[in-house]
């Protein structure tokens, strides 16, 4: 939690309770949406609203803190910050995490090559899948 801390701070912005609780609970739970950010959040500061939370989601996200996924038309939220692909199952929705930096270099190289004039500022990259489980 200390890293985020100075997250927050280099960005400036002020570590609430509030943002802190959205954090810890990213930190625990890989590519939520944003009512389940909400649910969790609630049983700590029951007064809290949906939109205080889609605000601070926002903020976190504007200040490069967080990710935000768009698989088949329901927002969900990564904080891993480290480059990585996103494999989603398109029968079940479920979200996997992919590392392989050679991988994501050989892509930016080759399609800011192939785009004139082209520089890759993130890589981003979605596949479908079907996953093991749906597939059985």
């Amino acid at each position: 939690m200390t890293e985020v801390l100075g997250q927050l701070k280099e960005k400036n912005l002020k570590a609430t309770p509030q943002r802190l609780a959205i954090l810890k609970f990213l930190e625990k739970r890989t590519h939520p949406t944003i009512d389940e950010m909400y649910e969790s959040v609630k049983k700590e500061f029951p007064s809290i609203s949906l939109a205080t939370v889609y605000k601070n989601v926002n903020m976190l996200k504007e200040a490069g803190l967080i990710n935000e996924l768009n698989p088949g038309g329901k927002l969900r939220y990564d904080i891993n910050k480290t480059p990585h692909l996103h494999a989603v199952c398109e029968v079940c929705g479920e979200i996997f995490d992919y590392f392989d930096e050679k991988l994501l270099k050989e892509c930016s190289q080759r399609i800011s090559s192939s785009i004139k004039h082209g520089e890759t500022v993130k890589t981003d990259i979605m596949i479908t899948i079907i996953c093991h489980s749906c597939k059985s």
